[in-house]
């Protein structure tokens, strides 16, 4: 059994000053941490003054740079290594999930996962295998691991919107469209977005995007949702 490990890293809270009345998780890339996707949280919490937003560091260093944290090891990127290392940091990421849960008086469903990289394959992984449906997850340049697992594996089926440049040359945009291939043909609710001439990152447009998204989620604002 993995250890469990208590996370923590930059938090803000509603910036209605009022109660959260839902929670916005950010995983971070290979190689980052918290405060990476911190500076996402002030263009979110415009648009969802009631959201609190929490962006944990990631519980182990970076074993290919001197710098930098991980959710996993891609020292080696074989399928198995890659799906063990989500296997084994998705028991760290829900016990913050329900921590932060617990904590602010929330339920799954008020819940959403914002993953970028390395952060939006766990934030799959992690959600489908959850008991209880999370509102959803905001996936930018991640991949769906081991998704031939899926069905046999998924217990819950959240919203998905995915965002991947069409230049990344980290996470190649293959990855992308495997990933709807397999939830479109499950009939998952999935949204996806491609953005032409981006690299590995998040563009003013896929931000939007994510705003949106969330919006819709949670029910605030013009959110909404357009499959492509």
């Amino acid at each position: 059994m993995a250890e469990i490990i208590e996370l923590s890293g930059p938090e803000q809270a509603p910036a209605s000053g009022k109660k959260a009345s839902k929670l916005v998780i950010l995983l971070h890339g290979l190689g980052a941490n918290g405060d990476d996707l911190y500076g996402l949280v002030p263009h979110f919490a415009k648009a969802m003054p009631d959201v609190h937003f929490s962006c944990p560091n990631a519980p182990y260093p970076c074993d290919m740079a001197p710098y930098g944290l991980q959710w996993f090891s891609l020292m080696d990127r074989s399928e198995e290594k890659i799906l063990e290392g989500v296997k084994n940091a998705a028991p760290i990421l829900n016990q913050f999930i329900d921590s932060k849960k617990q904590e602010l008086g929330l339920e799954d469903e008020d819940v959403a996962l914002l993953g970028f990289s390395q952060g939006t394959m766990l934030s799959l992984y992690a959600a489908f295998r959850r008991e209880r449906p999370l509102a959803g997850v905001l996936g930018y340049s991640g991949a769906l691991v081991a998704p031939h697992l899926l069905k046999d594996e998924m217990k819950s089926a959240p919203d998905i919107c995915l965002v991947h440049g069409e230049d990344d040359d980290i996470v190649p945009f293959e990855a992308f469209k495997d990933a709807m291939s397999v939830l479109q043909t499950m009939q998952l609710p999935v949204a996806g977005y491609s953005r032409e001439g981006l690299g590995h990152g998040i563009d003013p447009a896929g931000l939007q995007i994510g705003i949106d998204f969330l919006q819709g989620l949670f029910g605030v604002g013009q959110g909404k949702v357009v499959n492509l």
